[in-house]
């Protein structure tokens, strides 16, 4: 499914839908070049779930964890990451589909082998131009 979001409100929006859906126990991986929205969309995620702090990118933590009306949201930022290996090194997969969360995770395809064996909501955020953004959401 494909989604044009004209304005960043749009692209919360719809991040927003698909984080009062959630259950628990969900991987979703956001994938797009630097600035096309992820953390946007995440914020859209959190808001969903009922978060009511911030979010922020975890860029240099790897993880923020924010807590939601009845789930934990688990936001992994795998950019400085260059392997699997890393991934479980800093036990960061341990996360990876515990019932009492879902983990959203930005750049997870440098770390793409730790995912195998999850069903993963896989979306893809793409520039059209400077305000409108094409979100693809594709699982697998």
């Amino acid at each position: 499914m494909k989604t044009v979001c004209k304005h960043e409100k749009e692209t919360v929006a719809l991040g927003e839908k698909i984080g009062r859906s959630l259950k628990g126990g969900e991987l979703i991986t956001l994938s797009g070049d630097l600035g096309a929205g992820k953390t946007t969309f995440t914020k859209g995620i959190a808001y969903g779930m009922g978060v009511a702090v911030p979010v922020v990118s975890p860029t240099f933590t790897l993880m923020n964890e924010y807590e939601g009306n009845k789930l934990f949201l688990r936001h992994f930022d795998m950019y400085r990451l260059h392997s699997a290996e890393e991934a479980y090194e800093a036990g960061l997969t341990e996360y990876f589909g515990k019932n009492d969360g879902v983990c959203v995770l930005e750049w997870a395809e440098n770390i793409s082998p730790a995912l195998d064996g999850y069903r993963v909501l896989r979306i893809n955020i793409y520039y059209e131009n400077e305000n409108t953004r094409v979100v693809e959401i594709l699982e697998q």
